[in-house]
Parts: C-alpha cells; structure tokens; sequence
C-alpha cells in the first residue's frame, strides 16, 4: 500500500504491507520506504488565502519521484490526502488537477475531523503497553494542529485548530530572530487558540501527551543532543517540559542560519522550527502536560491503515 500525506510544509510518502488479519489488532506496518520533502506548500496562503504556483510546482516535482517510486515497488493501492493548505486556499482546484496528472489519482482533501483520527490512529497503533491512557494526541503541522482525546480502543474527541509553525512563523514572527514582542504576541495567540481546543475536548484529563510530526521530532532530538536524525532513539523518547521550554527558548533566539548549526536541523524546517517549538510549549502548559511522548507514526500511518 501507498500512503501520501501533503501538508502546508511537508509531503510525504511511505510504501508499507499492511499484516495479515490473523496476526491482530497491534500487529505493525512493515515499511517499505519512507519519504519525506519540505515543499512548503502553504507559502502565503494565510495571507492570500491561495496556493502560490511555484509552491504546486515544488509539489509537483516531489509527487512525480514518489509517482515512480509507487509504480517500481508495485503498490497496490494508493491513497493520498491533503490538509490544511488545500482546505483553505481559493484555487485549490489548480492543485487538485496537478495530483491528478501527476499522481493518477485525485487527492482527498481531508476535513480537520478526519485529519485527527487518522494521526490518532497512526500514532496509538504500536503504542509500549505501559503508556497510560486516555492520551491526548497533538499533530503540531505547518498551518493546523489537531488535537484528539481517546484510547486504545479508539477516538473520543477531536478538533482542528489553525495554527502551525508555517501559519504562526508568517503571521507572527518575521523577525530573524523574532523580537521578544513578536514572540508574546505569538505565544498569546496560541494560548488563546488552544484553550479554546482544550475546551472543546478533555485534553487536561488525559494521562499521556503524544506528540507528532516534524516540529515535535525536531524539539525531541535536540533536548536529546543527539548528533544526527535518529528515528529509533525518538520514536516514543519522552522528553520533560522545561527541556521543551529549554529548547523553544533557544531556537526563538537563534537566526535561521544559525538554526541550520544544530546538527537535526532539516533545511527547509529552520525558518519556521521556533513557531512550532513555541506551539508544543504552550499546548504543553495550557493543557499542563509534564512531558510529552514524540511519535514517528503519524497521519501517514494513518492513511496506510484506512486502506487495509
């Protein structure tokens, strides 16, 4: 199977053959490969509320060499969904129309709804046994987070928000480093933002705070000091809130440039990395989260699973 998951940063692909039925509900995907490339889909759109065209063309050339790849391993199905810059943008059909030409297949433009049970789903499937439910998932993405409450045995509540690192970092934050005004100005948004989630689901009830995508993984590895991106040594590490704070604190007083010294560092992630360290800050102390729990199986499992 094929899943395709292209956000407001990032597109991402990952070939998996899903487990026989006989082997259970917490049997794992086995990966094939996984592919991840910064495109930045959603430039401007908070804005201009449109999807630039240098920015489907990036898609386009990214989605072409995941194209061949799909077509070389033989993936029987393919599903590929689209979030928050393609629910928002005016000229959303100009990118729908490209996928279709490029791909062979029509994006699903997900609702914020279903863009949280499928992160839900990907990232509680593989779970340690001993991680204490309920959880409260956060998808940190580039221009929606997702919030969802529930267990193993399935979603409770869930809602989208539109906040995220790309969104945050454009409205917020174009000093390089942002002043500490910018930075205050930013924090009480998000504050503001996440209440208003946590109020609709019971994100301060839940036991364990699991956090996904590239903003999360990026914090984790960097309170870790690791040396290079280590999947394995950050998927499930639990890292404390003040190494959060820590961590947020000193990105936000980096530039860009220097950014791109810290050895983790993805390229196209060290512009807005400082937003979505702050997002993870501030859920963490609004929903008064201790620590939280990185998972690399995210959305894009998500979508492998629905096609079994």
């Amino acid at each position: 199977m094929a899943a395709i998951d292209c956000g407001t940063n990032s597109i991402r692909l990952l070939v998996a053959d899903l487990p026989e039925e006989s082997a259970g509900p917490q049997a794992p995907l086995t990966d094939v490969t996984r592919r991840m490339e910064i495109v930045r889909l959603g430039q401007g759109v908070d804005r201009t509320g449109r999807l630039a065209s240098e920015a489907i063309e990036r898609t386009r050339v990214a989605l072409a060499s995941y194209a061949a790849d799909i077509e070389k391993l033989g993936a029987q199905r393919v599903r590929m969904c689209a979030t928050s810059a393609s629910r928002d943008a005016a000229n959303a059909t100009d990118f729908t129309e490209m996928v279709q030409r490029t791909l062979g297949v029509a994006p699903e433009v997900v609702s914020g709804d279903e863009e949280a049970r499928l992160s839900f789903t990907g990232a509680v499937r593989g779970l340690p046994s001993d991680a204490e439910e309920p959880f409260l998932v956060v998808d940190i993405g580039g221009g929606s987070t997702e919030f969802v409450v529930g267990d193993r045995g399935g979603v409770r509540s869930a809602i989208s928000v539109d906040i995220g690192c790309v969104r945050m970092t454009e409205r917020h934050l174009p000093g390089d480093p942002p002043t500490p005004e910018q930075v205050a100005a930013a924090a009480a948004d998000i504050a503001a933002v996440v209440d208003q989630a946590l109020a609709r689901v019971p994100g301060r009830e839940a036991a364990t705070l699991i956090g996904l995508a590239g903003s999360v993984t990026t914090v984790v590895a960097i309170a870790q000091n690791l040396q290079g991106y280590d999947p394995e040594r950050i998927h499930h590490a639990r890292v404390s809130y003040e190494a959060v704070a820590r961590v947020t604190a000193d990105l936000l007083g980096r530039t860009s440039a220097q950014r791109l010294e810290i050895p983790v560092m993805h390229p196209g992630r060290a512009d807005v990395i400082g937003a979505g360290a702050l997002v993870l800050r501030v859920i963490m102390e609004r929903a008064g989260m201790p620590s939280v729990v990185a998972s690399e199986h995210d959305i894009l499992d998500g979508v492998a699973w629905s096609l079994q």
